[in-house]
C-alpha cells in the first residue's frame, strides 16, 4: 500500500502552514479533507486527486480510496494540529489504512495562548469538541480554575442537540450555576483565529451570556499573573 499521512494544517491561515506539511501535500497524490481544511491548503493542491468530505460521509471516501490506493501517496489534512480534538478520526483511519504516519500543525489553542499572552505551561487546555458526554470535562474545567489555572477551552457546537451544545454562553451559565463569581472572571474568545475574520471578545465570563460564537472558537481563560526570572534570584546568585 501506499503511503498514509494525517497532517495538521494550522488554524486557518497559510501562513501557519508548516513546510514539512506543505513537503507532504505537493508531493501527494489523493486528499481527502473537509471544506475549511483544504481552503487552508488550496495553493498546494492544484492537480490533485481531491475528495472534500463532512462527518457524516467521510467513511465513504477511506473506504472508496482504499482498494484503488495502489502505491499512491494519501493525505487526510486537519485543521490545527492532528494531535489535538482529532484522536477519534485518527484512530479511524489507522483501523482502515493501517501505517497512518502523524504529522503535528500549529493549533488554534497555541495561537489563542500567545494572543492572551497565557502561557501553556501553566494552564490546562480542555476540549469539550468531542462526540463523547463531557460531564467529566465540565468536571476538570472547574477544577482547573479552583485551582488557579487559566484554561484554554475548545467549546463545542452542537446546535441540532442543545442538550450537547456547550458554548461560550452555555459554558458562563453553567459556571455561574456552580458558584462562580463570574463577573470578576477574565476571557478571551477568539473566533477564526489567524484568519483575515479573526475576531476577538476580552471581557468577563458573565459578559458571554446570550452571545453566540461561531464553531471556529477557542476561549482562554486568564488566571495569569507575571512572574518573571526576576523573582528566582537564587538560580544565579549561588
Amino acid at each position: 500500500m501506499g503511503k498514509v499521512y494525517a497532517v495538521g494544517v494550522g488554524p486557518g491561515s497559510p501562513k501557519y502552514v508548516t513546510e514539512i506539511v506543505k513537503e507532504i501535500v505537493q508531493n501527494c497524490d489523493i486528499l481527502i479533507g473537509y471544506k475549511y481544511t483544504l481552503k487552508t491548503i488550496e495553493h498546494l493542491i492544484g492537480g490533485k486527486e481531491i475528495y472534500e468530505i463532512t462527518m457524516n460521509d467521510q467513511e465513504k471516501s477511506y473506504q472508496k480510496i482504499l482498494p484503488d490506493l495502489g502505491d499512491r501517496t494519501l493525505v487526510i489534512p486537519f485543521t490545527g494540529d492532528v494531535n489535538f480534538s482529532e484522536s477519534e478520526v485518527v484512530d479511524r483511519l489507522i483501523e482502515i489504512f493501517g501505517e497512518v504516519e502523524i504529522v503535528p500543525g500549529i493549533s488554534s489553542i497555541q495561537v489563542a495562548a500567545s494572543r492572551a499572552k497565557v502561557p501553556l505551561d501553566k494552564s490546562k487546555v480542555i476540549t469539550m469538541h468531542v462526540t463523547t458526554p463531557i460531564e467529566d470535562k465540565k468536571l476538570e474545567l472547574q477544577k482547573a480554575l479552583i485551582d488557579g489555572f487559566s484554561v484554554v477551552l475548545v467549546p463545542r457546537p452542537w446546535p441540532k442537540q442543545p442538550d450537547k451544545h456547550f458554548m461560550p454562553s452555555e459554558i458562563a451559565i453553567y459556571l455561574q450555576e456552580n458558584g462562580f463569581d463570574t463577573t470578576k472572571m477574565k476571557v478571551h474568545v477568539f473566533e477564526a483565529i489567524t484568519t483575515e475574520n479573526e475576531t476577538n471578545f476580552e471581557g468577563t465570563v458573565k459578559e458571554l451570556e446570550g452571545k453566540e460564537f461561531s464553531d471556529l472558537s477557542v476561549m482562554v481563560f486568564n488566571q495569569a499573573s507575571l512572574d518573571s526570572y526576576m523573582n528566582y534570584k537564587w538560580q544565579w546568585e549561588n
